[in-house]
Formats: structure tokens, sequence, C-alpha cells
């Protein structure tokens, strides 16, 4: 494709920053502990994140992607999870091979850049700021910041809103079906990695613009500055 200028490029966190799953697995696997459940591992919880924490919370307890537990199992469930994920948010978790390098490379060229995820802002900003991600960012838009949630395009729209640019000038980069899908949605260009978690589908199954194995390609479809 010809190289893109795009207004503002919008990032997802978990499975495109943040490889975050060693965290929700450890803490999946405490609350099945006080639950007298079994463990799920670190694998199946790979299948099921994307959604946001209560999903997660619900896939791990059915030990399914689709499905919901019963309630009142969800309403002892969820609050542990909570508990152990506020004080296990980022200590396991580690910033993807060449995204530090892709966002100094993409703020070197001017390029404006913000954070969409589906993680409430309670958990997003201790990541951000524990992996040293936090000040590359002009907006963070999380999972309670909008009354909907990515596929929804009501996020995106809302970062490009913040910023001052149309969405057809915007781009976003992420690694999942929902991501593709809110970006359509929203009218924006969209980039996907073929690491993260996409519940063990092929990315390229969802036709986005481009797919890359790291952020380091990045200068291959972006316009650099004197171009």
């Amino acid at each position: 494709m010809e190289k893109f200028k795009p207004g503002f490029v919008l990032i997802d966190l978990d499975g495109t920053l943040v490889d975050s799953v060693p965290d929700l697995a450890y803490c999946v696997d405490e609350m099945m502990k006080q639950l007298d459940m079994p463990l799920r591992g670190e694998a199946a919880v790979r299948n099921w994140v994307g959604n946001g924490v209560q999903r997660l919370v619900e896939r791990s307890l059915i030990n399914a992607i689709d499905g919901m537990p019963d309630p009142e199992l969800m309403a002892k469930a969820y609050p542990i999870y909570l508990e152990l994920y506020k004080h296990n948010t980022s200590q396991r978790s580690c910033v993807y091979e060449g995204v530090i390098e892709g966002l100094d490379w993409m703020q070197a060229q001017g390029y404006t850049l913000a954070c969409v995820t589906n993680k409430a802002e309670a958990f997003t900003v201790p990541l951000l700021k524990d992996k040293g991600l936090f000040d590359y960012f002009k907006v963070i838009v999380s999972g309670d910041t909008c009354a909907e949630k990515k596929p929804h395009p009501m996020p995106l729209l809302f970062a490009a809103e913040q910023l001052g640019v149309a969405p057809e000038n915007a781009l976003m980069l992420g690694d999942s079906k929902s991501d593709v899908k809110a970006a359509r949605a929203a009218g924006f260009h969209v980039f996907c990695t073929t690491y993260g978690y996409n519940h063990g589908e092929d990315i390229r199954n969802y036709k986005p613009d481009v797919v890359m194995d790291s952020f380091m390609e990045l200068p291959n479809y972006l316009v650099a500055k004197g171009e």
C-alpha cells in the first residue's frame, strides 16, 4: 500500500503494546484457588482475553470462550479477581519487542499518539506507567471512559474528537478482531500485529489494511519527515 500520514495514531494496549497475559493468568488461577475450582493456566487465558476483565472472569469460571457462569458464582468471583489484579497489574507483564522503537520513531516523525483499551482506567494507567509507556500518549481511552467498549466505535470516535482529527485521517494499531471491527465502524484505517490475542484466530481473516510482525515495520507504511 502507499505510505500514509495519519492525523493521529490510536494504539491498543493488551496484546499490541504489552503482553499482559502472565499477570491476568496469575490472577485467574489465584481466584480459582480461592473458589476451590480447577486452575485454568496461561494457555487458556491467552484465548480468553481482549474483551475486558469482567468477560475474562466469566470465561474462566465456565472454562470456555462462550456462555455465562452462574450469577451467584460470578458475584462471588469478580470482587476476588479485581482485588488480585489491583496488586498484580504489571509485575509479570512485558512490553513487546519493537514497541518502544516504533513509538520513538512515530514520535520523532511528529505523530500524535493515543491509547485505547477495554481495560478499566484503574488498571490501564498503572500498567502504562509501570512499563514506561504513559508519557507517549496525549489521550488515553480506557474501558470505562465511554459508555461502550471496543468493538463498538465509540472509544475510537471519542479519541478522534479529543484530538480534533477526522476519523478517515486516523489510524488504529491493534491485534484483534475487536480492534478491526471498531476501526471499520469508526471509519479509521487499521493495522494489526500478528502476535497478541485474537482468540486463536489468524488476524488476517479480518482483513486489516496492514499486518505487521513488529512495530519496527511501521516506517514501511507511514510517511516519515521529509518524505
